[in-house]
């Protein structure tokens, strides 16, 4: 009987899945479609069908993913504790490097305490529903990466947006919304991933500790780049205090992967006890801890390769506007150039990989509607002969 009834079985999931084709076709309609492609990376070039493409598309902005220091730690690493930490941290899991990485990432940060997270997306889950909850408040950039957004969220705390990177409308806010007894959480970027422009650290920090609020700012993508051996803008700007955190990831200049969160002891131990995307996970294996230990030397021995990249970054995007792109009010080594339309976004980035030269075509609902882009990511890989070639071939491929 059993033998009988499976090819029934089997067709009645089918018929249920007919719903997630509908959404298929919507997305391919829609100029949505997404997809993950095989390729080997070394520095600002990929290998693909035996040809070579200079990638614009990747986020290892210190050219640090293939340093023989990063290796040798991480070989170091893996060949004294093995491949992985084997348990949860709060069981057997926290090895000696956990706890370095922490003190060091303090430290780089210039603030009292740090906590690992095996990502950024995790550190957000993590660390913001046990900051505020559903009797609070939370005032969030609309630009806000999804990581944030969903950390909100799932913390149940109304959640309030503001104009992207406007001071006056989130202090309107905060005086449309006071705290009456409750806990208020202000979020932003420190410098915005999809639009490559710097969020205004000094005057929303003035305002949170005006307004008795709590200030969390993700660091992701200045890391490395901005600020005192490129420890991030809120250093660079001495906003550190007890109700600053600031978060960020492993995986951008620092060529690693994980996350962390640094604010005081206090909120440390609280995130210790509460934290769920901390608790009820393997801790970060040996060779990324490792990674990182190497990635915070280079940055302590060379602390202008944040300058450097800059430098570059100011050169190409000086050319592109020379030609009247729209690069909005990107200052960093992430170039947005807004095209519009997904399709044209997606057709102009396949016509540029023809000419062996990758960069994302990024669409809704990863940036506003109508607002699809090309986005340019800058690393020391790329030679100054490497971006005058992406300038030709981009002012080539988008229509005038």
């Amino acid at each position: 009987m059993f033998r009988q009834a499976l090819p029934q079985a089997v067709s009645s999931v089918d018929m249920k899945e007919d719903w997630i084709q509908q959404k298929l076709d919507e997305a391919a309609t829609r100029g949505l479609t997404r997809q993950a492609s095989v390729q080997a990376q070394t520095g600002g070039i990929i290998k693909e069908n035996r040809k070579r493409i200079l990638n614009f598309s990747g986020n290892d902005y210190l050219n640090l993913a293939h340093h023989p220091h990063l290796i040798e730690r991480a070989r170091t690493a893996l060949e004294e504790y093995g491949t992985g930490a084997t348990a949860s941290r709060l069981v057997s899991g926290t090895l000696p490097l956990h706890e370095e990485l922490e003190t060091r990432l303090a430290a780089c940060k210039n603030q009292t305490a740090a906590l690992l997270y095996g990502s950024g997306y995790l550190t957000s889950l993590g660390t913001i529903p046990h900051l505020v909850d559903r009797h609070d408040l939370i005032f969030a950039d609309r630009l806000i990466h999804a990581c944030m957004l969903d950390g909100a969220r799932l913390s149940g705390a109304k959640l309030i947006r503001f104009k992207h990177n406007d001071p006056t409308d989130l202090q309107h806010r905060l005086e449309q919304h006071p705290a009456n007894g409750r806990r208020r959480l202000i979020l932003t970027e420190s410098l915005f991933s999809m639009d490559g422009d710097l969020a205004p650290l000094p005057e929303i920090a003035f305002l949170a500790d005006n307004h008795n609020a709590m200030l969390m700012v993700d660091e992701a993508h200045a890391m490395g780049i901005f600020g005192p051996t490129g420890s991030g803008r809120i250093h660079e700007h001495n906003l550190q205090s007890a109700t600053t955190l600031t978060m960020g990831t492993l995986s951008k200049a620092l060529a690693g992967y994980g996350g962390y969160i640094c604010g005081t002891a206090l909120l440390r131990q609280h995130l210790i006890q509460t934290s769920r995307s901390f608790i009820y996970t393997t801790a970060p294996p040996p060779a990324q801890l490792g990674t990182a230990l190497g990635a915070l030397e280079i940055l302590e021995n060379e602390p202008d390769l944040g300058t450097r990249l800059l430098e570059k970054a100011a050169h190409f995007r000086k050319a592109l506007q020379s030609h009247g792109l729209n690069t909005l009010q990107s200052a960093s080594q992430i170039i947005p150039i807004v095209i519009g339309d997904n399709h044209q976004a997606m057709h102009i980035a396949a016509s540029l990989k023809e000419q062996d030269i990758l960069v994302g075509a990024i669409r809704p609902p990863t940036v506003p509607e109508g607002t699809a882009r090309l986005r340019i990511s800058l690393t020391l890989a790329h030679t100054d002969d490497d971006i005058d070639r992406a300038t030709r071939a981009i002012i080539r491929a988008i229509p005038s």
